[in-house]
């Protein structure tokens, strides 16, 4: 039987994920700077598949892969990991990281509103006064950041555009999973959607690698991108799926909130940028948000 982790065990699987993610995602810069963004994504889902091979064999206790789940499997990494990662670094190379940020403040909404119309997941009021904090949060750290080079104006509408697509992406693998959790363990999910990443990418990594100078990539470059493959391949998707198992989708979403919090963190402690007032208040709004959708409900007990 696969393993159902009990209610705050599963709220804290959520919170380490997203919080890995921002994390990642901060940490990953210098990545971007020294690999084409291809050839990282391609290293990535090999070391990542590398490293659960064992992941992918069937459970005697599972059942066999039936078409609509391996149809849900494609979907998960088409738009979870594929897309979303090309919309989010084309369109934020396209506008502002303020416009971009107060863009992504949509994602635990879109979260909510998907799980409703897919999954028939009621969303009570204090999920929704939740969601809206982690908006708060996220919007406020965004206006708290300096917008630096300003997007040209032809194409910020674009870059808008994509920026809500990879909103529109997040949200998907947040609604898509939790459909997979009712049918299939973490680990295996974990595996699928990886292996599904790698062959995706494939075509691009590969040309990539074919004309890129290996010789240039420091050590400390490697040791990075073993975290980032190990982080956003196999702990944050696993500790995603386990959490989604016990937790409605539309709660779930506000945990996204997170994503940008621990990434600012991380620029503060680790990448010596600066901490402000706004920064500080975004944190708040969005803990306020988590410590709403997590504590024990006085009423009716939710699905």
């Amino acid at each position: 039987m696969s393993f159902v982790p009990s209610r705050p065990l599963a709220y804290a699987c959520l919170a380490l994920s997203m919080s890995l993610v921002g994390s990642y995602v901060a940490l990953s810069k210098p990545l971007a700077a020294a690999i084409p963004v291809f050839l990282l994504a391609w290293l990535r889902f090999g070391i990542g598949g590398l490293a659960m091979l064992h992941w992918l064999k069937k459970p005697a206790s599972e059942a066999p892969l039936t078409p609509r789940t391996r149809r849900l499997l494609f979907l998960e990494s088409f738009l979870g990991n594929f897309l979303f990662s090309l919309c989010m670094l084309w369109g934020v190379s396209l506008t502002s990281a303020v416009s971009a940020g107060v863009i992504m403040a949509a994602i635990p909404a879109t979260v909510a509103l998907l799980s409703r119309v897919f999954l028939r997941e009621p969303i009570s009021g204090r999920t929704w006064t939740a969601i809206a904090c982690a908006a708060l949060g996220i919007g406020l750290l965004a206006l708290g950041k300096e917008a630096g080079t300003v997007a040209a104006g032809d194409s910020a509408w674009l870059g808008n555009l994509l920026v809500l697509g990879a909103v529109v992406c997040e949200a998907s693998y947040a609604v898509i999973g939790k459909a997979l959790t009712g049918v299939l363990g973490p680990k295996r999910i974990t595996a699928l959607i990886n292996l599904w990443g790698f062959a995706l990418v494939t075509p691009f990594g590969l040309y990539t690698a074919l004309r890129f100078d290996f010789h240039g990539v420091g050590v400390g470059s490697w040791l990075l991108l073993v975290f980032y493959a190990l982080a956003a391949s196999i702990w944050t998707v696993w500790l995603w799926m386990t959490g989604l198992k016990v937790v409605p989708a539309a709660q779930a979403g506000v945990f996204t909130a997170m994503l940008p919090v621990s990434a600012a963190l991380v620029g503060v402690l680790v990448l010596g940028e600066p901490l402000g007032t706004m920064q500080l208040l975004a944190f708040v709004a969005a803990l306020a948000g988590v410590l709403l959708a997590t504590a024990p409900a006085g009423g009716a007990r939710r699905r």
